[in-house]
């Protein structure tokens, strides 16, 4: 198939609304004409070369290869879109980050590495946006659910596996951030509430002896 089937698999990542595997790319071609993977992950290898010097790249996550605008010209495609990128608090960052190094790991582990209450909303936000899920409960008194990351919360760091989050000299001095362009991979979905992305004041920041 040589070119074609590189051309195919291009176009269908182009199209495609989320990261595609190497097994649903196949499944774009009828059975007899369908190719192996080796020939799939070598047209993707050949694609990556061909943008390796362009403004967009192609690049593998949990789920699979997706296109993407590299971050470094973000700023001017951002301005494509009248709202503001999403900006969440640290409140929020620090703990997506404690879970997906401690993980799995209940709330209240959580508020032990923070050293304040966790707000019922930041919870809320990160199952909201499918990036944690309640894996299981901790077999102690009131088995408290244990929190887990999801290829979701990969897929938008732009991760393939845990194992390609940076190592950290401290969980609370995490930046995420950097690793994803916001801009481009917020939905329509995208949380709005202020007091959940921006200012979590109200109960997230106290200290642990005031809510008790």
């Amino acid at each position: 198939m040589g070119t074609e089937l590189k051309n195919i698999i291009e176009a269908a990542l182009f199209a495609a609304n989320e990261p595609l595997s190497i097994v649903e790319l196949q499944g774009l071609f009828l059975l007899e004409e369908r190719p192996d993977k080796h020939a799939v992950r070598g047209e993707i290898l050949q694609l990556q070369d061909d943008y390796a010097n362009k403004p967009i790249e192609l690049i593998e996550t949990a789920s699979g290869y997706r296109f993407q605008v590299k971050t470094k010209y973000s700023p001017w495609v951002t301005r494509l879109w009248e709202e503001k990128p999403v900006k969440y608090s640290r409140a929020l960052l620090e703990t997506i980050a404690i879970i997906a190094y401690q993980q799995p790991v209940t709330r209240g582990e959580i508020e032990g590495v923070r050293g304040v209450a966790v707000s019922t909303n930041i919870i809320r936000t990160l199952q909201e946006r499918e990036w944690v899920r309640v894996i299981g409960h901790r077999e102690v008194p009131g088995r408290p659910a244990l929190y887990a990351t999801t290829k979701d919360f990969l897929d938008y760091f732009n991760l393939q596996t845990l194992a390609d989050l940076p190592a950290l000299a401290s969980l609370l001095d995490i930046d995420l951030m950097p690793l994803a362009d916001m801009q481009l991979n917020l939905g329509d979905d995208a949380p709005t509430d202020k007091d959940v992305i921006q200012n979590e004041k109200t109960d997230s920041e106290q200290p642990l002896s005031d809510t008790l």
